[in-house]
């Protein structure tokens, strides 16, 4: 039975949900050892902003999803069940919490014959991101390590694909934690931001919001970004899509990470350099973001 005041699959605030099972114990075991998701992080996943218990932009990133199953040559279920999925974990969420929500689609067992894993889970959005998109961040660069341009012609790299292979992402911020800063713009070897292993890169130049090329770049496409940009004229604001090096971010009239669930951070320092800010800026791409 469970408990006064808990529903079914909700521990602390936690919900979670198998396919075709629907949702369970918050606690209980939903990979096997040998899943290729645990072993190799052959997988993908979105995350989206629970708000008023509904899945913001979720079309988007079920359509994001997809993209990425086609690039990882993974055979994700069809976008009803997926939604479905979705809505039975926010039937349990309370929709007065800032939440989480992921979808995940692992590749299964090695001898399952293309049969994946899919789950969903919701949680409580963290204070730290919270004081990160009032306060602003501390940025780090660092290199890739390889150009720009790469993986348009190198698929291998899975240039735009959201995938459970996040060693490099995590470590790369806990770096950035260990030296000081927040977070880390990634730099290709040819002296270009391109993105933060969680967040996309945008900047205000002069009044264009700007944003890195994803065809030309093989970033992944930030849903919150495009939606930011393709809003943006709300503002007084007209928008592009351009190359930019550390140095030029420093000349702009600032710049921002966005990204799903941390919704907008400014950027305040970038190398320990202080950043051009406006906190005016900031709340009306908050605000209109939506985001408390």
């Amino acid at each position: 039975m469970v408990g006064a005041g808990r529903l079914r699959g909700v521990s602390d605030q936690r919900v979670v949900a198998l396919l075709g099972v629907g949702v369970v114990p918050a606690d209980t075991p939903i990979l096997r050892a040998d899943d290729l998701g645990a072993l190799r992080g052959d997988g993908i996943f979105e995350s989206m902003h629970v708000r008023s218990g509904r899945a913001w932009l979720l079309d988007e990133h079920l359509g994001r999803m997809a993209q990425s199953a086609a690039r990882m040559d993974l055979a994700l279920p069809a976008r009803d069940r997926l939604v479905e999925l979705a809505g039975q974990v926010l039937a349990h969420w309370p929709t007065d919490v800032e939440g989480a929500l992921r979808l995940v689609c692992t590749r299964g067992l090695e001898d399952a014959g293309g049969a994946v894993t899919v789950f969903a889970t919701a949680s409580a959005v963290g204070e730290g991101l919270k004081q990160a998109r009032r306060d602003g961040i501390a940025v780090v660069t660092a290199s890739l390590g390889f150009p720009a341009e790469l993986r348009r012609s190198a698929p291998w790299l899975l240039g735009g694909a959201k995938t459970l292979s996040y060693a490099v992402n995590m470590a790369s911020q806990r770096w950035a934690q260990s030296v000081g800063a927040d977070d880390v713009l990634w730099v290709s070897a040819d002296g270009y931001g391109l993105e933060a292993p969680t967040s996309t890169l945008v900047w205000l130049d002069d009044s264009t919001l700007c944003t890195v090329p994803v065809n030309r770049t093989g970033i992944l496409a930030g849903t919150t970004a495009r939606w930011l940009l393709d809003h943006a004229e709300s503002l007084g604001w007209t928008t592009a899509e351009r190359m930019i090096t550390p140095t030029g971010l420093t000349r702009t009239s600032g710049a921002w990470l966005t990204s799903s669930i941390r919704g907008v951070a400014a950027v305040r320092t970038l190398d320990g350099a202080e950043m051009p800010f406006s906190a005016e800026h900031t709340g009306r791409i908050r605000d209109l973001l939506g985001f408390a």
